[in-house]
């Protein structure tokens, strides 16, 4: 059975930065594209990057508003995927041996506790946070 797929669109301020960011670092395979906008499949998802440098923030030091979840200043405005574990760690080790800059570094986030998982935040080159999590039992994905 197919499942929908979301679509997001959100600025960049440098197209080069964000294909080499979505496409090379996190192996998104680009799409359609033109002089202001690259569509990315994130995952079997459509993410598209728009080039609009007024919108986004000035540093990637500055992600905006956060939230205190589990002791950590968690960024309001985010996007991600939920993957599975193996996934997951993969993705964290080609990050970190990237030298990639994390917001949250990788860790268990409610250990031992309803909806423990495996999470990490970080920021794109515009200052867009992303947030990658997984959960080792997918049935607590919701639970209270």
């Amino acid at each position: 059975m197919d499942i929908p797929r979301f679509h997001l669109a959100f600025p960049v301020r440098d197209l080069s930065e964000a294909r080499a960011f979505y496409g090379d670092l996190l192996g998104c395979p680009e799409g359609r594209s033109s002089a202001d906008w690259v569509d990315f499949d994130f995952h079997g998802h459509q993410i598209v990057a728009h080039l609009s440098p007024g919108e986004v923030a000035p540093t990637v030091s500055g992600q905006g508003a956060t939230n205190p979840v589990d002791g950590h200043d968690v960024p309001v405005r985010h996007f991600g995927l939920l993957m599975q574990l193996p996934e997951w760690e993969a993705l964290a080790g080609r990050l970190k041996a990237a030298g990639t800059r994390f917001i949250i570094e990788p860790h268990t986030r409610f250990p031992g506790e309803p909806g423990e998982q495996a999470t990490m935040f970080l920021l794109d080159p515009s200052g867009n946070a992303l947030e990658f999590k997984a959960f080792a039992d997918d049935a607590m994905v919701f639970a209270k």
